[in-house]
């Protein structure tokens, strides 16, 4: 059983639908650990309750991305636990090349839009304001370009006129919930492959 690790930033909703599904044997994975750049952040309250390791990094100087000393400092620690997948929920910094090369298509991310669509942050709003009828959540593999890579998953939420940021926020949520579970495990079983900028399963399931 391969082992995945999380990082998160902050509350770690998208870590609990993790954690219970790997409990539960939906995700057939180990989950190894759980790192944060933030020593207060509620997703290592969830991992110990769960009794996972919950470890912080300190993320060193305050820029939106690690330094390449405290990148080490993550890559290494993913590395000592034999970490196979890394599933970022939350985790509010850009990784870098040293990163992305220790973890080749071995990243994913959660974002709550349909992307290419409303890249970044506050994109209830950026959505709200544009006045789309349908937004959503996506997860990708993580690359260079923030919320860049390639589609594994994605779930279509309609947005309604009395919607507020947060009320279309939650709504995402259930299924970001959802598609995070199935990522992951099209990614762990190995059944699908790259075409161009689309990922295919290859299993038919």
């Amino acid at each position: 059983m391969k082992n995945i690790a999380v990082l998160a930033s902050g509350r770690g909703t998208n870590l609990q639908a993790i954690i219970e599904n790997v409990e539960n044997g939906t995700i057939q994975a180990n989950l190894a650990c759980v790192i944060s750049d933030r020593e207060d952040a509620k997703a290592l309250e969830r991992a110990r309750k769960h009794n996972i390791e919950a470890v912080y990094i300190d993320p060193g100087p305050k820029k939106t991305w690690l330094i390449p000393e405290v990148e080490q400092n993550y890559i290494k620690a993913l590395n000592d636990r034999d970490v196979y997948l890394v599933c970022l929920a939350g985790f509010m910094r850009v990784l870098k090349k040293a990163f992305l090369d220790a973890f080749p298509y071995r990243i994913l991310n959660i974002h709550p839009a349909l992307l290419p669509s409303f890249p970044g942050l506050n994109v209830q709003k950026k959505a709200l304001d544009y006045g789309v009828k349908f937004s959503g959540c996506t997860v990708h593999f993580v690359n260079e370009v923030v919320d860049g890579g390639e589609i594994i998953t994605q779930a279509a939420v309609p947005v309604f006129d009395n919607d507020t940021p947060e009320i279309l926020a939650e709504r995402i949520l259930k299924e970001e919930w959802r598609i995070y579970t199935e990522a992951i495990n099209i990614v762990l079983s190995g059944n699908y492959k790259i075409e161009g900028r689309r990922v295919i399963k290859t299993d038919n399931r």
